[in-house]
């Protein structure tokens, strides 16, 4: 086992509620076996700089309720380039980090995986609301991201209810469409846009003047932003043209990121961030820590980045074959069609539960 004196904690890229429930458990659980940690703020850049505090278990009290993170994040270039990990790799020797635990998205693990591969050991927690780590079934700040779209959806629906009103709400989820697609189920949408599945904007407005003969008064359409900017407000004249029916946008945009987490973010955070720790003090590293049917695992980030990359289209199997065994490509192959029939599945639900 290797000897672990004193690991670090960061957050990076954008922040997800439910983060503080990750560091807070790192924290407490790295000190009860005995581990020193050292806060890294501003995540990669602050790792660059040493802008490196230590924490104790009193620097984490009061945090589990708290959205954001309080160790702050922050977009890196600087690390990107071979001199400026050189640099993080020798901030880490001048603090005495033996390892860190890295929390956020692929960007994260992209750089886990390189500081890694220059004698740090790290392991990355999957932070971020999009729920776009393809190999976990829930990231962190995923379902606060979704009750928060929720609740605003159902206030808007009030309105759209009392002026007999169209809504076109575009909400986040530019590397996957879970949240518009689960969120559309929930809040009964008309309709739900995303980049996965096509989309007949004509069946659409039948739809609508069909439903409105039948006395409906509001309407909710969710669309996803991977649709593109100017996909939704173009949609929403193009609705009112069409159908008469007043109609109006709404970006929640960054709104959905904030906020207290809920249960299940903070109960996940907290074994998730339990796990990382437990794993990193065992002498393994390069992994992300997953939630796969119900249960707690870990993955080895560079299988993570690429069943990502496949899933995505980023990458076709024949991109894989130098990196991985044929054996590692079917069983990805397998994950990414598993996860296509099921956000098929979830959208045929929507059509014909919601009108």
């Amino acid at each position: 086992m290797t000897k672990f004196k004193r690991i670090g904690v960061l957050t990076s890229g954008g922040d997800a509620p439910g983060m503080n429930d990750a560091v807070r458990a790192v924290v407490r659980a790295a000190i009860a076996n005995g581990v020193e940690v050292m806060g890294i703020y501003r995540g990669y850049s602050g790792l660059i700089d040493g802008d490196i505090h230590q924490l104790d278990v009193h620097s984490v009290c009061n945090v589990i309720n708290r959205g954001g993170t309080i160790l702050y994040s922050d977009r890196c270039p600087a690390f990107m380039t071979e001199e400026g990990r050189l640099e993080a790799v020798e901030t880490c020797r001048r603090f005495g980090i033996d390892g860190i635990i890295a929390i956020g998205g692929d960007g994260t693990f992209r750089g886990a995986t390189a500081l890694t591969a220059l004698g740090v050991p790290c392991i990355g927690l999957p932070g971020t609301i999009d729920n776009d780590i393809t190999s976990t079934d829930s990231t962190i700040g995923y379902d606060t991201a979704m009750n928060t779209v929720v609740e605003l959806v159902d206030k808007l629906r009030d309105t759209c209810e009392s002026h007999a009103r169209c809504n076109v709400v575009e909400v986040m989820g530019r590397g996957a469409c879970d949240i518009a697609l689960n969120t559309g189920i929930a809040t009964g949408a008309t309709a739900i846009v995303i980049s996965e599945i096509p989309f007949s904007e004509e069946e659409l407005f039948e739809k609508m003047k069909r439903s409105r003969k039948l006395g409906k008064r509001n309407f909710i359409i969710i669309v996803s932003e991977a649709m593109g900017k100017e996909y939704g407000p173009a949609l929403t004249k193009r609705i009112e043209a069409a159908t008469g029916i007043e109609t109006r946008f709404a970006r929640l945009a960054h709104i959905v990121r904030g906020g207290n987490p809920t249960l299940a973010d903070r109960v996940m955070a907290t074994e998730m961030g339990v796990f990382a720790v437990d794993e990193l003090l065992r002498g393994n590293s390069n992994l992300v820590i997953c939630s796969r049917r119900g249960k707690v695992v870990a993955t080895e980030i560079r299988y993570a980045l690429a069943l990502d990359d496949l899933y995505k289209g980023f990458k076709t199997r024949e991109d894989l074959q130098a990196e991985f065994s044929e054996w590692e490509i079917e069983r990805m192959e397998i994950e990414v069609e598993a996860r296509h029939i099921y956000v098929k599945n979830l959208y045929n639900i929507a059509e014909t539960v919601n009108i």
